[in-house]
């Protein structure tokens, strides 16, 4: 026999599922308000952060695809956008010409800095009625739904 706490019912399951899908989308939107004042979409901030993790050093279409948060996002069309802002270099590759090597542009690091000087404040505010303890607690339980 199970006891209470080995399984969970539908109607919970349900529920957790529902609120899982309703705080990402509460999120998104926080974000979304956040990075529409810098012109940005969430993805594009996303695209912008990986490139600026590769410290100069460039990094194929498919291999930043694969570091996005949103893997359901359109990286060229990303790309594109970020090169009419300025914010990101594209150019082919020297060794293999079918290969698109993408790089973070000064202006795109400029840009990254005037948002980091706010995006502390921002995700604080995501979080701001939960305390350090809780914070921790559902850090955890949200890697282990991750795990399932």
């Amino acid at each position: 026999m199970k006891n209470e706490h080995s399984t969970i019912s539908l109607d919970i399951a349900l529920k957790t599922l529902s609120n899982l899908v309703f705080i990402g989308y509460w999120v998104g939107k926080k974000n979304d308000t956040f990075f529409k004042q810098y012109d940005l979409s969430t993805q594009q901030y996303n695209v912008l952060r990986v490139l600026r993790n590769q410290n100069g050093d460039v990094i194929s279409l498919s291999e930043l695809h694969n570091r996005m948060i949103y893997k359901m996002s359109n990286t060229s069309r990303l790309v594109d956008k970020l090169i009419e802002k300025d914010c990101v270099d594209r150019r082919k590759s020297t060794t293999n010409k079918r290969k698109v090597e993408i790089s973070i542009s000064k202006n795109g690091i400029q840009l990254l800095e005037k948002i980091d000087l706010h995006i502390q404040e921002h995700t604080l505010s995501i979080n701001k009625n939960l305390d350090r303890k809780e914070a921790l607690i559902l850090n955890e339980l949200l890697n282990k739904i991750k795990k399932s």
